[in-house]
């Protein structure tokens, strides 16, 4: 499997609710993140996913575009939250590969209104 099938593969199983096999699949032991919500180790972002899934279990991710340039693969998404009055998102994930996993990890959001006046769209 590729980087950009890795990434893409990661998304989808944690996104559904296989967030620990996912990690143990993909993500390397020394693995570190920037998401500014949590402390910067493995296990935060992982129990972060796990608890997201509990309290929004249905959702789904779109992964619209994946481009990969060495060990780095940037993911653009598409993320369904199936809440009452719940927008959608884009979010960007940036991935860097060191020995076929995952070692680091950016997510930026970008929360999608149904009323934005670009007729282009996110995506």
């Amino acid at each position: 499997m590729d980087h950009k099938e890795s990434a893409v593969t990661f998304l989808k199983m944690a996104g559904s609710g296989d967030v620990r096999a996912a990690y143990d699949k993909f993500i390397a032991p020394n693995f570190i993140h920037h998401n500014q919500y949590f402390n910067g180790e493995r296990e935060s972002l992982l129990k972060a996913m796990e608890e997201a899934h509990k309290t929004n279990p249905n959702k789904s991710i779109e992964v619209k575009h994946v481009y990969q340039d060495g060990n780095t693969v940037i993911t653009h998404s598409q993320v369904l939250r199936r809440e009452p009055h719940a927008a959608p998102v884009a979010v960007v994930h940036i991935f860097r590969f060191e020995n076929n996993r995952v070692v680091e990890l950016w997510d930026l959001v970008q929360e999608m209104p149904k009323d934005s006046p670009n007729e282009n769209g996110a995506f």
